[in-house]
């Protein structure tokens, strides 16, 4: 903890919690699961949009709050009007760490309830962990509550997997490359070049146009499915479905620049997959394979994806 925590510095604080995550790990992983109220700041996930999509926790600990620090227009002003209309309600869009970690601080050490609201899930793209590393420096005790990514509703609008029998067996999580990510850190071609990945772009509606550009360049095939969600779950959801070739111009006819859900892969329209063995012949062995299929269903079942 620091001596003068109001004059500490998030950079220094981040610094140095950095150094504590090298040496050893948080007792507390041993101690709690994602399902547990802790003690601290709850990091929350609100879900893509949609009210119904935050998770129990989540609600729970909206109605216990006395502030909630929020992320302004990303999160749905329907979700904080049904779950925090009885709270102070504070964006955090434009506001660096050096105001939110004394905002955050001050009214935990006054024993006031916070809750530190993220668009999604703040594991994925959240920004989190650096404000919490500050947080923690200060003596405050933060945890995560998960929340439903906007990838996952933007699978359930669509109605299909994002991972299909011989068709995707594996998802990327990816942003194009901008102010953040350089060239040589977009992988976006090497995902499609794989040809079994759903790649699922966050954070980059207003570069769709360009990033198709680039893998036709690269030599992918035009034909390959996109699908670009627009605010998945919320009342104004929209849908735009084309191909590598073809959604650029199509996003640009709808004109959107932001806060979309970009999915490329055969996924799109989850056509050409093969039936699963967990429903198939692999379930059905008969009882002479019983004690077979239960060592199989051991290292199987747990993690078997269709």
């Amino acid at each position: 903890m620091s001596d003068s925590p109001a004059e500490t510095d998030p950079q220094s604080a981040i610094d140095a919690q950095g150094e504590r995550r090298r040496e050893e790990l948080d007792d507390r992983i041993f101690e709690h699961n994602a399902g547990d109220e802790q003690e601290g700041i709850p990091f929350v996930g609100a879900g893509p949009g949609d009210p119904r999509l935050l998770t129990v926790a989540g609600k729970e600990l909206l109605e216990e709050a006395d502030l909630v620090v929020h992320a302004g227009s990303l999160v749905n002003s329907e979700l904080l009007e049904e779950y925090c209309d009885h709270a102070e309600t504070v964006s955090s869009i434009g506001k660096d760490l050096e105001e939110l970690i004394p905002l955050m601080r001050d009214a935990y050490d006054e024993g006031r309830n916070v809750v530190r609201l993220h668009s999604g899930d703040p594991a994925i793209y959240g920004a989190a962990i650096e404000q919490m590393d500050a947080l923690e420096h200060e003596g405050v005790p933060t945890y995560f509550v998960p929340g439903v990514t906007s990838a996952f509703a933007a699978s359930a609008t669509l109605r299909t997997q994002l991972t299909l029998n011989e068709v995707s067996n594996h998802v990327a999580f990816t942003r194009p490359q901008g102010k953040t990510l350089t060239p040589e850190e977009d992988h976006i071609s090497d995902f499609i070049e794989m040809g079994d990945v759903t790649t699922c772009i966050y954070l980059g509606t207003h570069a769709v146009s360009e990033t198709m550009d680039r893998l036709i360049e690269e030599g992918h095939d035009e034909e390959i499915p996109v699908a670009v969600v627009y605010h998945a779950s919320w009342p104004d959801e929209d849908v735009i479905v084309g191909t590598i070739g073809t959604i650029g111009e199509k996003l640009e006819e709808a004109g959107h620049r932001a806060s979309a859900m970009v999915i490329i892969g055969d996924a799109v329209t989850g056509a050409g997959y093969e039936r699963s063995f967990l429903y198939g012949d692999w379930a059905n062995r008969g009882e002479d394979s019983e004690e077979d299929t239960d060592n199989e269903a051991d290292s199987e079942t747990a993690e078997t994806p269709q």
